[in-house]
């Protein structure tokens, strides 16, 4: 914020609920993040907290330690991470477009929905609540 009291400029970015589907046959999924992309910033930043007690409402024999691992290559490849693979090292919109892509998995990701934000960490702590809480 300037010493005028008046906002920065607006950033465009693209989000994404990030989803754990217990049961992919089943449809059935809880929002337990968000993703956060702003090409002309190059930042990249997710937001992941998974309730178990509400997981294992809808499967109570899921492999949370499976779960958990699969989270955290998630984040990995967000952050750029040396040890996230080769899909870690791309710039950030590539990584953020591999990380959305439809899929049929366990942890999936909603459509990119557009956005903008004066502070980009303000908007993804913002949506996550909004979607996750």
């Amino acid at each position: 914020m300037s010493d005028s009291g008046e906002r920065g400029a607006w950033i465009p970015f693209e989000s994404a609920t990030v989803r754990l589907v217990p049961s992919v046959h089943r449809e059935e999924f809880l929002n337990v993040g968000v993703i956060l992309h702003a090409r002309r910033e190059e930042y990249l930043q997710a937001r992941i907290a998974v309730s178990w007690e509400r997981v294992a409402a809808l499967d109570p024999q899921i492999d949370r330690q499976a779960i958990e691992r699969h989270l955290d290559a998630f984040l990995r490849v967000t952050e750029g991470s040396d040890d996230g693979g080769e899909i870690a090292l791309l710039p950030p919109s590539e990584r953020f477009h591999w990380l959305t892509a439809p899929r049929s998995a366990v942890i999936q990701t909603s459509e990119r929905r557009p956005g903008r934000a004066h502070d980009l960490d303000e908007a993804l702590e913002r949506l996550f609540r909004e979607q996750c809480g």
